[in-house]
């Protein structure tokens, strides 16, 4: 059996007996390919167009990232749809967008449920790696929280009920 990518992070996965001579090597670039799972990354859109990041087997690269800025080359004139792949991959983002142009991003996996992330805006989404019809999703659509909850210089106690409210 043969090397696989298999997985989440598309770190290899050696076969028993194999890679004689090399499996430290391969081994300590898997390790630091772990690492970049919880690191920052940079990840350029190269036009005024949608664009697919996909996470490579067995190599570095930004995609991997725990956190994710999205950059552009050229200011974005409209919503751009950045998709994530291999669409096979379950993992948890935190995506920044910091395109140029003052336009949002959509991010998605396959033709499930997508993100959209104002310009400026950071969103946790993770993707559920269900192939061809994958979604991507808010992490925090549904955020409850108790106790006492701080935003910037504002504290919270209690409920705060609606649909809409504006602090200052």
């Amino acid at each position: 059996m043969a090397s696989t990518y298999s997985n989440d992070l598309r770190l290899e996965e050696q076969a028993v007996g194999e890679n004689s001579g090399t499996w430290g090597t391969r081994l300590n670039g898997t390790v630091s390919q772990i690492a970049d799972g919880f690191s920052y990354g940079t990840k350029s859109m190269s036009g005024d167009a949608n664009e697919t990041f996909t996470m490579p087997d067995g190599t570095a690269d930004a995609t991997r990232s725990l956190y994710l800025k999205i950059t552009s080359s050229a200011t974005l004139t409209a919503t751009r749809t950045v998709t994530l792949g291999p669409n096979t991959v379950s993992k948890l983002w935190l995506v920044e967008n910091a395109t140029t142009g003052s336009q949002s991003i959509i991010i998605k996996q396959g033709s499930g449920a997508t993100v959209t992330i104002a310009s400026g805006g950071v969103r946790l989404i993770y993707t559920d790696g269900a192939g061809s019809g994958a979604a991507v999703v808010d992490a925090f659509t549904d955020l409850a929280t108790s106790g006492t909850f701080t935003a910037g210089a504002s504290t919270f106690n209690g409920a705060i009920t609606g649909t809409t409210a504006t602090f200052s």
